[in-house]
């Protein structure tokens, strides 16, 4: 599933080939997503002009004059693509949006768990309502995080993918963000020192800001056709590397399931 750095990666791919860009044709192919596309999506779309690109959790927010938005959400399969006049379309093209220079931003999305949905900014869709903040704001904090953990037995991990608590922090930088902050995934989060929580409010807005900008490197994917952003390619300490030698003390890394999640660690690095 595409977590917050693949999203804000997409943002930026396409921000700067149709900010300012009035759209002139919109064509929904499949409206079968996970909430069904809404039937005039054409005519509520057509003549109106982007002003800004937005995200919003692991949402792409496409706002207008009137502060009426689109919002885009990838699913678990979803992508962005900017194609030029006359790309063949593929298979699991479903919504293609036609600039008034021609260039198309095609929604592609394989199994249709992703979304388009419209809103204002005066009043937010339910999907964005109850969010906790950014991680990569200060809003997000040591104080906050203490104050969110208190009276809490829930384990950490689980915690930290709960987007009331805090926003975009998914299964792969959950692992992460533990690993390196030298937590195990079970500790009951009422259970973290101060210390402990200020290293993992640090860490998280670290592994995320790295992996926003190792994606920033292949931007140029965004206007070709695979649409692939590259911060798959970077290299990650714990997830999905069950059995393989810790890179810190060379203990196998453990997996378990957390919430129909699962989790990696080392048992060494993060004791219980």
């Amino acid at each position: 599933m595409p977590e917050l750095p693949e999203v804000e990666t997409t943002r930026r791919g396409i921000e700067p080939h149709v900010l300012g860009l009035k759209i002139s044709r919109v064509v929904v192919h499949d409206p079968r997503l996970r909430w069904p596309v809404r039937d005039d999506l054409p005519q509520w779309l057509v003549n109106r002009r982007i002003e800004a690109v937005e995200r919003r959790s692991k949402y792409v927010l496409l706002r207008f004059e009137n502060d009426e938005r689109l919002l885009i959400h990838l699913g678990m399969s979803g992508s962005l693509r900017l194609v030029a006049p006359g790309t063949h379309k593929k298979k699991h093209d479903h919504v293609e949006i036609t600039f008034e220079n021609d260039t198309t931003l095609r929604y592609h999305d394989p199994r249709r768990f992703g979304a388009l949905l419209t809103d204002h900014v005066a009043t937010p869709h339910a999907r964005l309502q109850g969010l906790g903040p950014e991680p990569l704001t200060p809003e997000f904090s040591k104080e906050y995080l203490i104050a969110q953990l208190r009276g809490r037995k829930t384990p950490i991990k689980p915690l930290l993918m709960n987007a009331a608590i805090v926003v975009g922090v998914g299964n792969i930088y959950a692992n992460e963000a533990g690993f390196l902050a030298r937590i195990h995934p079970m500790r009951p989060a009422n259970t973290l020192n101060p210390s402990e929580v200020a290293r993992l409010v640090a860490v998280i807005k670290d592994v995320l800001a790295r992996a926003i900008e190792q994606g920033g490197t292949t931007l140029r994917d965004f206007v070709q056709q695979d649409g692939q952003p590259g911060y798959f390619k970077q290299t990650l300490a714990v997830y999905d590397r069950s059995g393989a030698p810790c890179l810190q003390c060379g203990t196998p890394i453990v997996r378990c399931v957390q919430a129909q999640r699962a989790t990696y660690f080392c048992p060494v690095c993060q004791p219980i």
